[in-house]
C-alpha cells in the first residue's frame, strides 16, 4: 500500500506541476489576476485538483479542517459497501462466506443522516473488512464496470481497519479521495507566484451544468477534467449512459460555445493509474472498436486525447497535461 500512495503521489505532484506550468504561461498575457474554471464530468478529478492546490499553495489542511472530511469519509465508505453488496446481488454472486449474508443484510441497514453524527465504529469496520475480503466481493470489484461504484471504494475498504479506529484523523490522502458531489459554485483562492488564482469548481452532474456557461465568460483559462478510466463506467444519473461519451458531449458543448472563443482549454486527463489497470481486464477495443493499440496504455491515452481533439471545431488551442 505504501508503494502504491507514493505512486499515486508522485503522479499528483507531477500533475499539479503541470498544471501550475501551464496556468503560469497562459496568465503572461493579462495582468496579475487569473480566474480558472474547472469543468468535465461527475467524478472527473475536478474537486481533487483544487484539494491539491490547497495543499501546495495554502498550507494544507490543519487538524481541524481535516476532522472535518471524516463524515463525508465515513459515508463515502458505507455508499461504498452498500453499492458493492447491490452489485453482488444483481451480478447474481454466491458469497464465498455463507455467514457474510448476515454481515451484508446488517450494513445494508444502516442509515446515514446528513448531520455529521453518525460514527463508523470498529465493529461496523470488521464487517466491512469481512465483505471486502470475501471472493464474491472480488468478483464484483472487477466487474464494477456494470453497476456504479465510487472510484475510491477499494481505496477506502482497504483502509477500513484505521478509518474505523476511534480517535481516526483523516490523511491528506483520505481526503483527496473524498467524493463530495459539487453543487452550486465554489471558489477557491490562492496565491502562485506573481498571480492571484480565483479556480471554480462547478457540479459535474447533469442537473448542474445548466448553471455553468453564464457565468464565466472572462475566465483566463479552463482546466477540463477527463477520468481516463471511466471508458468502461456509466453516469450515476442514467445508468444506460456511457461516461466517457457523455464527457465527449459535453467538452464538444464547452469547447465550441461562443462565450470562450478567447478562452484556452487546458485537457486534464485524468486517474491514470486505474486506467492502466482496467486496460488489461477490460480492453478499451470492447468500446471503441476502431482503436488498436492494446493494453498500452501510453497508446490508448493518445487515441482519447484524439477522440476530444476531433471535437474541436472552433480550434482553440488545447494544452493537454
Amino acid at each position: 500500500m505504501g508503494v502504491c500512495q507514493s505512486t499515486e503521489e508522485q503522479e499528483s505532484a507531477q500533475k499539479s506541476q503541470a498544471i501550475d506550468k501551464a496556468i503560469e504561461e497562459d496568465s503572461r498575457a493579462f495582468r496579475r489576476d487569473c480566474k480558472i474554471l474547472l469543468l468535465g464530468g461527475g467524478e472527473s478529478g475536478k474537486s481533487t485538483i483544487v484539494k491539491q492546490m490547497k495543499i501546495i499553495h495554502q498550507n494544507g489542511y490543519t487538524k481541524e479542517e481535516m476532522l472535518a472530511f471524516r463524515p463525508t469519509i465515513y459515508k463515502n465508505t458505507i455508499d461504498s459497501v452498500q453499492a458493492l453488496v447491490m452489485g453482488i446481488r444483481g451480478l447474481g454472486l454466491e458469497w464465498e462466506k455463507p455467514q457474510n449474508k448476515d454481515v451484508a443484510e446488517r450494513l445494508m441497514s444502516i442509515g446515514i443522516g446528513y448531520d455529521g453524527t453518525f460514527k463508523l465504529t470498529p465493529e461496523i469496520a470488521h464487517d466491512i473488512k469481512s465483505i471486502f475480503d470475501d471472493g464474491a466481493a472480488k468478483v464484483a470489484i472487477d466487474r464494477s464496470n456494470e453497476f456504479y461504484l465510487l472510484d475510491s471504494a477499494s481505496y477506502f475498504f482497504s483502509e477500513i481497519t484505521r478509518i474505523g479506529s476511534t480517535d481516526y484523523t483523516p490523511s491528506e490522502q483520505d481526503i483527496l479521495r473524498a467524493r463530495v458531489k459539487t453543487t452550486g459554485i465554489a471558489e477557491t483562492r490562492f496565491t502562485m507566484g506573481q498571480l492571484q488564482i480565483h479556480m471554480f469548481d462547478v457540479g459535474g452532474q447533469r442537473s448542474e451544468r445548466r448553471k455553468w456557461i453564464h457565468c464565466f465568460e472572462a475566465v483566463t483559462s479552463i482546466i477540463f477534467c477527463v477520468a481516463l478510466s471511466e471508458y468502461d463506467q456509466v453516469l450515476l444519473e442514467e445508468s444506460t449512459q456511457n461516461r466517457m461519451a457523455e464527457s465527449l458531449t459535453l467538452f464538444e458543448s464547452v469547447i465550441n460555445s461562443r462565450w470562450f472563443l478567447r478562452t484556452s482549454i487546458i485537457l486534464f486527463l485524468n486517474k491514470i493509474d486505474l486506467f492502466k489497470d482496467k486496460l488489461i481486464k477490460n480492453p478499451l477495443e470492447n468500446y471503441y472498436p476502431e482503436y488498436k493499440g492494446g493494453p498500452d496504455w501510453n497508446k490508448a491515452a493518445k487515441f482519447i486525447l484524439w477522440r476530444f481533439t476531433q471535437k474541436n471545431r472552433a480550434r482553440l488551442n488545447i494544452y493537454p497535461q
